[in-house]
This record gives structure tokens, C-alpha cells and sequence, in this order.
């Protein structure tokens, strides 16, 4: 079955004054449910806190991300499930409860994985 990445970037999650709160616990709820329904492989944010670096086949360490592309912060959740109509519903799901759109993309198949 395929798996699903359903995200967003930080500076997409708005939230009101008073709100996060509630944007937590809705959240939460959807993935519970994910859980429950069996689909929920794993989740989390970005600890935009620890700054990236790049490290290179020969092990060096070069602060930073890429330079050239855009910086990879916010939430994510993995799920796996039948279809991509399935994965835009759950998407739905989580762009209510977050208040803010999801981006979905579907991972590829690797055999040897």
C-alpha cells in the first residue's frame, strides 16, 4: 500500500491569538484516529530549533541546507493507505484541525526497503 506524506511549512500555520490550543488538540485527534484506523505510520514537526547541515560522503560537516533550496521546517504525518483519495481526505483532515492547507505527496516504491 502506498505511503502518503501530508505537510506543511511553518509560516503556513496562522493561528489566532488564543487558538493553538485548540489547533493542538484538534490535530492530535486526527491523528489518534489515524492510529485507530490503522494508517498512521509516523508524524512529527521539525525541531526548527537545531539548525541543519550538510554532511558529505567523506563525513565533513557544512552548516546549513542547501543553499538554493527552500529551508524544510513544519509538521508532517506519514500515512499509509489504498489510494490517493483516501490520502486527500485525511489531508482535509489535517488542513482543518492545523488551519492551514497540507501538502501531499506519495513516497515511491522501493523494493529493497
Amino acid at each position: 500500500m502506498p505511503k502518503y506524506l501530508i505537510s506543511f511549512p511553518s509560516a503556513a500555520m496562522v493561528v489566532p491569538d488564543g487558538e493553538m490550543a485548540a489547533v493542538s488538540r484538534d490535530s492530535h485527534a486526527v491523528i489518534e484516529q489515524a492510529k485507530a484506523a490503522g494508517v498512521y505510520v509516523f508524524g512529527g514537526g521539525i525541531d526548527e530549533r537545531v539548525p541543519p547541515v550538510r554532511v558529505s560522503a567523506d563525513g565533513a560537516v557544512a552548516p546549513g541546507g542547501y543553499p538554493w533550496a527552500p529551508p524544510l521546517n513544519g509538521g508532517f504525518a506519514v500515512l499509509e493507505l489504498p489510494s490517493r483519495e483516501d490520502a486527500i481526505v485525511w489531508a482535509a483532515r489535517l488542513a482543518k484541525a492545523c488551519r492551514c492547507d497540507q501538502e501531499l505527496r506519495v513516497f515511491g516504491f522501493d523494493p529493497a526497503s
